[in-house]
């Protein structure tokens, strides 16, 4: 411990129960073997003892002294480790919270960092120089350093200045060792130091999660490969329109008033209004497109896949109908499974409310950012699903010497060069360029410097010569004043106050929901949402034309749709479409979820109200682990109408019989009937695809594409391979497909419904065939992975979450994965379920994104609300808060969350105090 430190009364942990202490004695048992295999396995000298792994472990209890308080700060943990903050100060809560945050979760915080500047080279090496690349090229770093200089609040500027004081006081006198078992393994091939804390290291993780968040940016490259394969009617099929007429939209009322030109809840729409669907002048990119996929897929393998399946869901009731008679709120966002979690539970409490000290709140925040981002506090409670608005647009550039051609004009480019820092290797030196459309993310890849080489393009489209580049417009790309909308809405005491915040939460574009102590209820559409001046944003547009850019100006926020005390009495958004496109203009998106969850969640509480039942606490929380799968209630009848002549096949037939379409961990008919969806989706449209969408390593021989193979053998037969990952592949079986099958299900003889022959199986012609193709395979398929016995087959066999340590336990030797990762959990839910652990069907069926979080909020009535983490408070490897509330995740149960102060002190298992030095 540094010198600054005065003696500890106590450990942390749940100390005091005989369980945990004998749990306590076996992990550190564990630890001794695990340091020495993995010293013996990493080829090194050095010797990690207990106490190296123990030596940054967070001191809990007793005081510390910390340079820059003006006051003490007490630290209280319940027995799961969550912290509650108590000052007199806003400055002294936030310097606790960089504090107590750096004590949990340094390394976790370190990481982010260096990969939102593009600087995870330093810490790794040169396996993330591309990586590096691409991130310096978007320039995250940069534009959250001109958010800080530039737009930010001088509120919120100390108030970041107060939580980066507080992580370096952690960090002073600390070596890597003292602050994680990671930098100890780090260190046996690196002599990375720690630096200090910034508060621009806080602004730029925002942009990381806008990243995550981006809206159509993966379908729009998607649609472009398409066409080298499909025809336009074809590409329609896979992209069909919202199905407004089964599945509501979030907001039901309401319009943009002709007399006012804002939104009004209460106005009434004009028929016929409609978004502007007028095409760009570009119909598709050739597959050299797929380069720019294949970058992508580095980005979000470390933040989560990105597709129709990330999101969220949240709904809240008014009291009108709910058993407290004060709103009930829920939230659980669907992210990719981290460990630790991305979200960081605690409070942060005023003793007495005041002009200095203003906060009152608790919920889930990032490690490495200040404040509260969903939760509550005294006055209102408010959740966050993604918006899925379309915030960015790929545009096709003709590049010119120095410059970029512009209406007939050469323009030069914006360029600043950056250097690399290589660990363990010499620096690496690029070159980024910019145009008006923002930077050339193809000069990241020497394929993508021919993109664009046959897309078909309009007649005056400039020479194409050796293909066009690719430029990336991005509202986040532009300074905003998210940060300062995370400070307000953790102030925010009603409704007008709520929407304020969230005019100024720009990026990412989110759902904002809202329940208060009065009993009123509310919605928000918030965001920074272009507004295009052609086209719709589904294809990359011709760059060289100002008429396909966007206006100045994003859509304004008095023209964004909002909702309070609905006549209905409940809200609920999970993704589906914000409102009917057919009476709302300006466009959003063209390409929202479909609307699977949140139609699910919207019967489940009309059926309620309508049953005359009142809804409670422990009803929203089944709500949140309902398992039901609706393409299932669609397709079993079918099925089961088929017939079938092979036994083995038709005793897997038999297992959807009486199954109700609910997919809890140990059904075996849930898992048959994943198999088949699984395998009608290869069948119909998978092996149509292509390549560039379809998994790598797995090879058809197909007729060439118009752009791939030799000009003498284009109507010869080829072997072409997949060449995407595994989580981001098509088709991935999210509720897109859902609609997709369900529009063309009654149409028996469809084209899509033939698939060529094998050895093994004739070609289809219709889709009874297609089926009873698929429930063979998926027979034979379910018998390699879980035996031909199907009395011991299970969902949960087949549904696997493992959470990894998001760096060495990636990268890192086989050993120090094993130490570092937790697993494997056999879940139930599925994809687009309301309980929503996502698979991708076209790579298998193990979890790849979660619900992160769980919450029910019970509004007035604080400290009988809910909430449960994916993994635990603490991101030290051995510690017991490393996955202590995963088991209870897992099983769909949530934890008590302590939020007045009597119930936080009957909560408090270890306290810590914090002292001015």
């Amino acid at each position: 411990m540094p010198a600054n430190t005065t003696a500890s009364s106590g450990s942390s942990g749940s100390a005091g129960e005989k369980t945990g202490k004998k749990k306590g004695r076996r992990a550190r048992l564990i630890v001794i073997v695990l340091v020495l295999a993995l010293v013996a396995g990493i080829g090194y000298s050095a010797f990690w003892s207990v106490t190296t792994v123990r030596a940054s472990y967070p001191q809990t209890n007793g005081s510390i002294k910390i340079d820059g308080l003006a006051g003490n700060v007490d630290v209280k943990r319940d027995s799961y480790g969550i912290p509650q903050l108590y000052a007199d100060s806003d400055a002294d809560l936030f310097r606790a919270q960089g504090f107590v945050q750096a004590q949990d979760r340094f390394w976790e915080m370190d990481v982010r960092r260096h990969m939102t500047a593009g600087r995870l080279s330093e810490m790794f090496g040169s396996g993330q120089v591309d990586t590096d690349a691409f991130l310096r090229t978007l320039g995250w770093r940069k534009v959250a350093q001109r958010e800080y200089d530039t737009v930010l609040s001088a509120d919120t500027k100390k108030n970041l200045q107060a939580y980066a004081d507080g992580v370096n006081a952690y960090l002073k006198g600390r070596d890597g060792k003292d602050i994680s078992v990671e930098y100890a393994a780090l260190g046996l091939t690196n002599d990375y130091k720690p630096t200090k804390w910034t508060p621009v290291d806080s602004v730029a993780w925002l942009k990381a999660m806008a990243w995550d968040l981006r809206g159509n940016m993966q379908d729009e490259i998607d649609r472009s490969l398409m066409t080298s394969r499909l025809s336009n009617k074809q590409i329609k099929d896979l992209y069909p329109e919202y199905p407004y007429e089964s599945h509501d939209p979030i907001v039901s009322e309401g319009a943009i008033s002709p007399v006012t030109g804002t939104f009004e809840p209460k106005a009434k729409p004009t028929s016929g209004i409609g978004a502007d669907t007028v095409q760009g002048a570009t119909e598709g990119v050739n597959t050299q497109l797929a380069s720019l996929s294949d970058t992508l897929d580095r980005i979000p393998a470390l933040l989560g896949p990105n597709g129709n399946g990330i999101g969220s869901n949240s709904w809240v009731v008014s009291g009108k109908y709910t058993t407290t008679d004060k709103p009930l709120l829920a939230n659980d966002p669907h992210l990719a499974p981290q460990l630790p979690s991305l979200w960081y539970q605690m409070g942060l409490h005023c003793r007495q409310i005041s002009v200095t000290c203003q906060y009152d709140t608790a919920g889930y925040t990032f490690s490495g950012m200040p404040g509260v981002i969903i939760g509550h506090n005294q006055d209102i409670a408010w959740g966050f699903t993604n918006l899925g608005a379309d915030v960015t647009d790929l545009f096709l550039e003709k590049v010119s010497g120095d410059g970029y051609q512009y209406d007939g004009k050469v323009k030069p480019f914006v360029t600043r060069e950056e250097t690399i820092k290589v660990a363990g290797g010499a620096s690496r030196h690029i070159t980024v360029r910019e145009t008006n459309n923002g930077p050339l993310i193809s000069d990241r890849s020497s394929e993508l410097e021919k993109v664009g080489q046959k897309a078909p393009v309009a007649s005056g489209a400039p020479d194409r010569a050796g293909g066009y580049a690719v430029a990336l417009k991005w509202t986040a790309l532009e300074p905003g004043k998210s940060m300062d909308a995370v400070f307000e809405l953790n102030r925010a005491k009603d409704f007008p106050s709520f929407r304020k915040a969230a005019e100024h939460f720009e990026v990412p574009s989110q759902n904002l929901i809202y329940a208060d102590t009065k009993g009123h209820i509310g919605y928000q559409a918030p965001g920074k949402i272009p507004v295009r001046k052609t086209g719709d944003g589904t294809m990359p547009s011709p760059g060289w034309n100002s008429e396909y850019g966007w206006e100045k100006k994003p859509i304004p926020f008095d023209k964004l749709p909002y909702e309070y005390d609905p006549k209905r009495g409940y809200i609920v958004t999970a993704n589906q479409a914000v409102i009917d496109e057919k009476t709302y203009s300006p466009m959003l998106t063209k390409d929202w979820g479909y609307g699977t969850r949140s139609q699910r969640i919207n019967d489940l509480i009309k059926g309620k109200i309508e049953g005359g039942e009142k809804i409670s606490t422990e009803d929203m929380q089944k709500m949140q682990m309902d398992n039901t799968s609706e393409i299932a209630a669609e397709l079993v009848p079918e099925l089961l109408k088929i017939k079938v002549s092979d036994k083995r096949v038709r005793e897997a037939q038999k297992l959807l019989e009486g199954w109700g379409s609910t997919q809890e961990p140990d059904s075996a008919a849930a898992a048959y009937f994943n198999a088949v969806w699984r395998n009608i989706l290869k069948l119909a449209f998978g092996d149509k695809l292509p390549k560039e969408m379809r998994v790598k390593g797995e090879c058809l021989t197909v007729l060439p594409a118009d752009s791939t193979g030799p000009v003498d053998e284009q109507d010869k037969p080829v072997r072409e391979c997949g060449q995407r990952d595994a989580d981001s592949a098509q088709p991935d079986g999210g509720d897109r497909w859902y609609q997709v099958v369900m529009n063309l299900k009654d149409d028996e003889n469809n084209d899509w419904w033939k698939a060529p022959g094998n050895r093994k199986d004739e070609a289809t012609e219709n889709r009874d065939q297609l089926f009873a193709r698929a429930m063979k395979d998926a027979r034979w398929e379910l018998t390699a992975k879980l035996g031909k016995d199907i009395s011991t087959w299970s969902w949960g066999r087949l549904h696997q979450l493992t959470l990894k340590n998001q760096t060495l336990g990636t990268e890192g030797p086989d050993l120090l994965q094993r130490a570092l990762n937790r697993g494997p959990w056999n879940l139930g839910g599925g994809e687009a379920a309301v309980n929503a652990s996502g698979w991708n069907a076209a790579g298998g069926y193990e979890v790849i994104w979660v619900p992160s979080m769980r919450m029910v909020v019970n509004v007035g009535d604080w400290d009988k609300s809910r909430w449960i983490n994916l993994t635990g408070a603490s991101g030290h490897a051995f510690s017991a808060h490393y996955t202590d509330q995963t088991d209870k995740w897992a099983d769909g149960d949530l934890l008590d969350w302590s939020f007045g102060t009597n119930a936080v002190a009957k909560s408090t298992k270890d306290t810590l105090t914090l002292k001015p030095s």
